[in-house]
């Protein structure tokens, strides 16, 4: 009997999901570090790093270890993921396996620095799964068919779109254009149609209450500094506000949507037809999103019920393979490493 507990991690820019076998999704906090600059030691992770952002004295700094969906700071990485390793498993004598999910543009040593960090983090054994293939599964889709799937994922700092075929990706493209740009966008836009001065949390809010599908507010009163007194302002947003802010950002994903099906193969085109894509990640719930892309790519545009959590849980269903998934991995990494290799030794020549 083994012993030795399975977790997924969707190790996401803005935040970081867990799911267990048994239990289902058993942890959800934004992807934060907070750090004292005079130790370069991490004192808040997740949700209490998050309350710090922008509030903090000048020797503690509130972080974002993960950028566009890779690591952007190895050690702060890999203090996060132990911090979330323990909340969710706990104590235990054994070592946890993981499965990790990556951006479909990942290289191999984003790739391995991945492995890495969770390997010091407390893991027995790390295993990845690209980000479209476990947004796939977790959508519901039998990615094992003979028959083409359009995944457009859009998380916090990647947007990653694919055709899926016969449990493989055919075709894919992962755009830096996701919910970070989104937040970026609307601070952009109070600044220039009010001249206030909004932070990234408030941002956040506001994209929250009026700018998502689900949103019962259709007015948001956002508080912060005027461009040119410098003092407090309180201004009010409309749908119609968010709607604008965000149309270019929405249009940019589309056509990145529409790239990807200009280069898939006819036969799967005829299928992407019959089957539409799906659209999952914390983007899909934007206000516009489904229907602009709807437009754009002339085909039906479908939302799980449960988009946030289909990468984490797709990267879950996915831990039944994991005994199949190490040797292709390090066949795939071994093939790798022979190509470099042998384009070294020809350069040499």
């Amino acid at each position: 009997m083994n012993f030795r507990k399975r977790i997924a991690i969707d190790l996401g820019t803005t935040s970081i999901l867990v799911y267990s076998r048994s239990k289902g999704v058993v942890l959800n906090e934004p992807s934060v570090v907070a750090v004292d600059r005079y130790t370069d030691k991490v004192i808040a992770v997740g949700d209490e790093a998050k309350k710090m952002l922008g509030r903090t004295p000048g020797n503690i700094v509130a972080e974002k270890p993960l950028k566009h969906g890779v690591i952007s700071n190895y050690n702060y990485t890999e203090q996060m993921l132990k911090y979330f390793i323990k909340a969710s498993v706990g104590s235990s004598l054994f070592k946890p396996d993981l499965i990790i999910c990556v951006p479909s543009g990942a290289n191999q040593v984003q790739k391995r620095a991945v492995r890495q960090a969770g390997l010091k983090s407390g893991a027995n054994d790390v295993f990845l799964i690209e980000e479209p293939l476990a947004a796939a599964i977790g959508s519901g889709i039998d990615i094992s068919e003979n028959s083409g799937h359009m995944i457009i994922d859009i998380g916090g700092g990647t947007t990653d779109i694919a055709v899926i075929s016969k449990g493989g990706i055919v075709v894919s493209d992962s755009i830096k254009i996701a919910g970070d740009e989104t937040d970026k966008a609307i601070i952009e836009y109070v600044r220039q149609n009010f001249n206030v001065i909004i932070g990234e949390k408030m941002a956040e809010d506001i994209k929250l209450s009026i700018g998502t599908l689900d949103a019962v507010q259709e007015e948001f009163e956002a508080k912060g500094r005027n461009l040119y007194t410098g003092l407090p302002e309180i201004i009010t947003l409309t749908q119609e506000d968010i709607s604008k802010a965000l149309e270019g950002i929405i249009l940019k994903i589309a056509n990145a949507t529409k790239r990807v099906i200009s280069k898939t193969p006819p036969e799967l085109v005829a299928d992407l037809y019959e089957n539409g894509a799906m659209l999952t990640g914390g983007g899909a719930l934007i206000r516009d999103m489904r229907d602009t892309i709807q437009d754009v790519i002339k085909i039906n545009v479908f939302i799980p019920e449960n988009p946030i959590s289909s990468v984490v849980i797709g990267t879950g269903k996915s831990l039944n393979w994991i005994s199949k998934m190490d040797p292709f991995e390090n066949n795939r990494l071994e093939m790798t490493r022979k190509y470099v290799e042998q384009r070294e030794n020809l350069r040499r020549r």
